[in-house]
């Protein structure tokens, strides 16, 4: 529980600097995070936590109530209940019997639920602000702590094993859609308890869409393969993509591969503590203009990764805030050429004080299957 207990100790000194009295969370990530629960909350809103600085409360279902009660262990600090209330009603009766003033709701909780908080409020005639924390939860999250670093270690070296174990399945005449399978049912078996999110397995010119779904589209000699996967290991994600070459590739094929290869290596170079994140989109994106393919390049270079797939924060033109030592973010610099191929190599690593650390213990050469 000691990492768990750093995260509440976070939260509640930035409750003091805000002068909040309580906290009610409702993103399944943020109780994820905050809890330490594991495998235990899905995609359904059926929680609520509520924090004060002496106090942690949990409100769930019969649904997760008992997973609940095993994850947390019997020296937990967490009250949990399922009492058959509302959530909205669950918050206002602890924010009047704790006689809070200022409780701060998460801007992603719905309208419908601040409503029927302060309807709530209303009938306990307690008097109550409910600012927004706009993302404050999830901007403690981006700092990874060690707990968290070996669950994401751990899902990137299954995702590296299925990488292999597919490298050596690919044969020209499979579908997408058969690669995907191998691919996923690799890692659901050797290890993961989930997929970080639908596989793409996009092959010749699908992979000119950097979200190809896969499909009934049969691999050929001669086309690369764009390959975006990750296993899912105690709710936290690996992001991995690798291009592969059926067959011998073109010269062009391997001209472009090198331009994404160096775009890649010199952004992973550029990252140190603090930098800010549009700072190292545009040194990948700089190489790729500068070898005549920046029309061919839309995306971000990289997001966070951790509980969700997605989150803070980015290697993107839009972050121009810093990003701190112990974020996990992704390097992905793709060119993409309709009608021809797609390209685009991934890793996700942590930012330390030497600089960008993978996880995965794989290369950045370019593999031939078939």
């Amino acid at each position: 529980m000691a990492q768990t207990e750093g995260r509440v100790a976070r939260l509640r000194a930035l409750m003091e600097e805000r002068g909040y009295d309580a906290v009610a969370i409702r993103c399944n990530a943020d109780l994820r995070w905050l809890t330490g629960a594991e495998r235990v909350l899905d995609d359904e809103t059926a929680h609520v936590a509520f924090v004060t600085q002496d106090g942690l409360w949990l409100h769930t279902d019969s649904r997760y109530y008992h997973a609940f009660l095993d994850r947390l262990g019997d020296d937990s600090p967490w009250q949990v209940d399922m009492d058959r209330v509302s959530a909205e009603r669950f918050v206002a009766r602890l924010a009047a019997e704790n006689r809070c003033r200022v409780v701060a709701v998460e801007d992603t909780a719905s309208v419908g639920f601040v409503d029927g908080l302060e309807a709530g409020l209303l009938e306990s005639s307690a008097a109550c602000l409910l600012p927004r924390l706009h993302g404050d939860l999830q901007a403690l999250r981006m700092v990874k702590d060690d707990e968290e670093l070996a669950l994401l270690r751990r899902a990137q070296e299954i995702t590296d094993d299925a990488f292999e174990h597919i490298c050596g399945f690919i044969k020209p005449g499979m579908t997408e859609q058969e690669v995907r399978a191998e691919l996923e049912n690799y890692m659901l078996s050797h290890g993961a308890d989930a997929v970080s999110f639908g596989s793409i397995i996009a092959t010749g010119a699908n992979g000119a869409n950097p979200h190809a779904q896969p499909g009934p589209t049969v691999i050929r000699e001669g086309d690369l393969i764009v390959m975006d996967f990750g296993a899912g290991y105690c709710d936290y994600h690996a992001d991995m993509t690798r291009t592969v070459a059926v067959g011998e590739p073109s010269e062009k094929q391997k001209a472009v591969y090198e331009v994404v290869r160096k775009a890649h290596e010199d952004a992973a170079a550029a990252v140190r503590p603090d930098v800010k994140g549009a700072d190292v989109h545009a040194v990948a994106a700089d190489v790729i203009g500068e070898a005549g393919y920046g029309d061919y390049f839309g995306h971000g270079v990289g997001h966070g990764v951790g509980i969700e797939i997605h989150e803070s924060p980015s290697f993107s033109p839009h972050w121009g805030k810093p990003v701190p030592a112990g974020s996990v973010v992704t390097i992905e610099p793709g060119i993409y050429l309709p009608g021809e191929f797609g390209i685009r190599l991934e890793d996700t690593g942590v930012v330390t004080e030497e600089g960008y650390v993978p996880f995965t213990r794989l290369g950045h050469e370019l593999r031939t299957v078939g």
